[in-house]
């Protein structure tokens, strides 16, 4: 079983010459079990990024403990962040073969770039892309980089409505054909609600998990009607994420 153990018990940052602590990420824990798709969202500047790099690996710089599960040899994280971050002097194929080392895998990375509409863009440089484009290249190297875990921040967060909307769909796709954790950072509730199994809700900080809920609705099924009414489940039954609606 492909399984996360994220148990934070605290990451705080020093915020000048006077030494002052300010704690980002207090008694902050929680479990991804097999193929999961998990949003999680939070108020602007809880840690949410913060978060996301202590997993992948990149702040060790913590009290507590992150434990990656994948049943046989450990692999790294896969990470989409905010921005594509493509080098912009190599080509779409030569971006995605430098983030996997792997130069054999040309049939994989082929296959990935026409599921998301770019098999006619191996050998495209980035300026020659629009942005909505080179978030799709950042998916597909994501998704040929041979991890259990794939984190995102925001993936979508500057692409207008009907990009992102395909995009969500792209993800899934890909998803549903190269199952693995999926730990998606949003500020949008009806993006977490349109893509998640779970949704975990952070406080401000220090920040914790105020709510963890289960969405057991077929994403088929989750139509514009079901997002208003999930919300207003959330406002009868759950008063603390009255914040987020």
């Amino acid at each position: 079983m492909n399984q996360l153990i994220v148990d934070i018990k605290k990451k705080s940052f020093s915020t000048g010459a006077d030494s002052q602590e300010l704690t980002v990420l207090k008694n902050l824990s929680f479990e991804l079990s097999d193929t999961e798709f998990v949003c999680l969202i939070g108020p602007s500047g809880c840690g949410k990024t913060t978060l996301l790099n202590i997993i992948a690996g990149l702040d060790d710089d913590f009290n507590g403990s992150i434990n990656i599960n994948s049943g046989h040899h450990a692999v790294p994280p896969s990470y989409v962040f905010q921005s594509p971050r493509l080098l912009p002097w190599r080509t779409v194929l030569e971006n995605i073969q430098l983030a996997i080392n792997d130069h054999d895998s040309l049939p994989l990375i082929t296959h990935i770039l026409q599921q998301l509409g770019l098999g006619n863009n191996l050998h495209s440089y980035p300026n020659h892309l629009s942005l909505g484009m080179q978030r799709r290249v950042s998916l597909a190297r994501a998704f040929c980089t041979p991890s259990n875990l794939l984190l995102m921040d925001e993936p979508f967060v500057s692409l207008d409505q009907a990009i992102a909307r395909k995009a969500r769909e792209l993800l899934l796709s890909l998803w549903r054909e190269q199952p693995r954790n999926i730990l998606f950072v949003t500020h949008d509730l009806d993006e977490a609600y349109t893509l998640a199994d779970r949704i975990l809700f952070l406080s401000n900080a220090p920040t914790r998990i105020i709510d963890d809920i289960k969405i057991t609705l077929p994403r088929a099924e989750r139509s514009e009607n079901q997002v208003s009414a999930f919300k207003e489940q959330l406002r009868t039954n759950h008063p603390a994420l009255q914040a987020f609606l």
